[in-house]
């Protein structure tokens, strides 16, 4: 009868703790669901690593991150620029649906930013229990209404626009903006371990956003700078017809080294997240906002590029001499590492596609959060792929830009491991075909080929764009339905 009587309440007991809502869906292996460190830098192509095989990338503290987790070597942004991509970690939507194609100018773009009705994934998290901040960077709105602290984050420690100084820089704290004297990575820094050290008994989402290795790239700690003060770098494609040799080795060394001024302040992160007993309760995400090139196919920046060549070619009229507007892969593609002991396997290389939309999902099954039926969702849920289960996966990705800044353009893209199409609506002959596997640096443009094979994959691939456009409600689905109809024509 004791025994009975025992077994019922310790039954009782059971359910009354499972049923609690903010352990809905949290992994078993936790008691509670665990902290999350999500650190995004700002620029950070996917080759500036040590452990992607670079030998001039001195990053031993994300290298450690891959050795003691999971390295996604195929994890790409959707838009490559700083504030689209931005919009699509926070809300699983693509640029195009939330109104902010192109990186949001200070005064072009006064009154814009992120539309307060869209879900974030912080809110997501600050509803399930979770303490949330930002430390760094916003570019999703100047304006108070547009402010992190109405998107989910309790705290926000940073600048709201796009750009600041390497070195004492103007940031806004306790809502007031002051010049703070320092490097800006450090100061960053130095306020996420205050708020781990503030908050290490909570259940906490903090996203430490650096400014680098964005330019301008110095100046930088003497720590980030000495391995670079007498190296002479190799560069990715010296034989680029044209390529200012010189100028690309300089920029390379003062990039490399603000990459490491980055590394280096991950060491210190990871550090306090050690010495505060929160290793094996948290997990760290490293990666940036979207990717970068340094002489890559004779260009430089991101996806609004600028050439890298002695004499670039004469301007169009939508692209002015001297910018390359590009998808290319270096641009798309980031870094992307997870820690997270006792889940997942140390030393892990992940090969499936990944992208920043799929981030509000995973964070929402990572914490137990709930996401309303009627929010749309771009992205995919990629926890099983982090606990190294064999699950359907979809490794396609479909990219897109409209630059209005620099050029004007409207590039949308459908890549598959094999093939990758890029279609720009405004600027016809700028179109381009690439057979990755065997030309993965983008270098061989197969756009005009008439091989009948290579013509059926880009018919197929222009199928895939056209329904992506309709899906979204792209704005220049019109244009691009002439487009594609014209050029299958030819």
């Amino acid at each position: 009868m004791l025994s009975s009587v025992l077994s019922q309440t310790r039954l009782a007991v059971v359910l009354a703790f499972v049923s609690l809502p903010w352990l809905v869906a949290v992994h078993p292996l936790q008691a509670r669901g665990p902290n999350i460190l999500f650190i995004v830098a700002d620029d950070h192509g996917p080759w500036a690593v040590g452990v992607a095989g670079n030998r001039q990338a001195f990053t031993p503290n994300l290298d450690r991150l891959a050795q003691e987790g999971a390295y996604f070597v195929n994890a790409f942004s959707v838009t490559p620029v700083c504030s689209p991509s931005r919009a699509e970690i926070m809300t699983s939507r693509y640029g195009t649906e939330v109104g902010i194609t192109e990186w949001l100018h200070p005064q072009r773009d006064r009154g814009r930013g992120l539309p307060a009705e869209l879900l974030t994934w912080p809110e997501l998290l600050k509803q399930a229990g979770y303490v949330t901040g930002l430390i760094g960077k916003w570019h999703l709105g100047l304006e108070d209404k547009y402010h992190p602290t109405r998107h989910g984050y309790d705290y926000f420690f940073g600048f709201r626009g796009g750009g600041n100084r390497p070195k004492d820089p103007s940031l806004e704290k306790d809502g007031q903006v002051r010049r703070f004297k320092g490097f800006t990575p450090e100061i960053l820094t130095d306020a996420a371990i205050a708020f781990l050290e503030k908050n290490r008994d909570k259940p906490f989402a903090l996203s430490v956003h650096f400014r680098a290795p964005h330019a301008p790239w110095l100046p930088v700690p003497e720590a980030a700078w000495e391995p670079y003060a007498s190296l002479d770098p190799a560069l990715p494609h010296p034989d680029y017809p044209g390529l200012d040799i010189p100028r690309a080795k300089r920029m390379m060394r003062e990039y490399l080294a603000s990459v490491r001024s980055v590394d280096l302040n991950v060491g210190r992160l990871l550090d306090a997240v050690d010495r505060l007993g929160l290793r094996d309760s948290t997990i760290v995400i490293y990666t940036s906002d979207h990717g970068y090139n340094m002489a890559h196919n004779g260009i430089w920046h991101k996806g609004n590029g600028h050439w890298l060549l002695k004499n670039p070619p004469p301007a169009t009229p939508n692209i002015p001499r001297g910018q390359r507007p590009n998808l290319y892969d270096n641009s798309l593609r980031v870094p992307f590492f997870v820690r997270w002991p006792g889940v997942v396997e140390p030393g892990r290389k992940v090969t499936e596609t990944i992208s920043f939309l799929d981030i509000l999902p995973t964070f929402a099954a990572i914490a137990g959060a709930t996401i309303p039926k009627e929010t749309i969702v771009r992205g995919r849920n990629f926890l099983p792929l982090l606990e190294g289960k064999k699950v359907p996966w979809d490794n396609d990705l479909y990219a897109e830009y409209s630059t209005r800044h620099q050029s004007r353009t409207h590039m949308r893209c459908y890549r598959t491991p094999e093939w990758k199409l890029v279609r720009d609506f405004l600027n016809p002959g700028r179109d381009e075909l690439y057979h990755l596997t065997v030309d993965p640096e983008e270098r061989h443009n197969l756009i005009d080929a008439t091989d009948p094979a290579i013509r059926a994959v880009v018919r197929a691939l222009d199928k895939r764009i056209l329904e992506h456009m309709e899906m979204l409600g792209d704005p220049v689905l019109e244009l691009a339905r002439k487009r594609a109809q014209s050029a299958h024509r030819q």
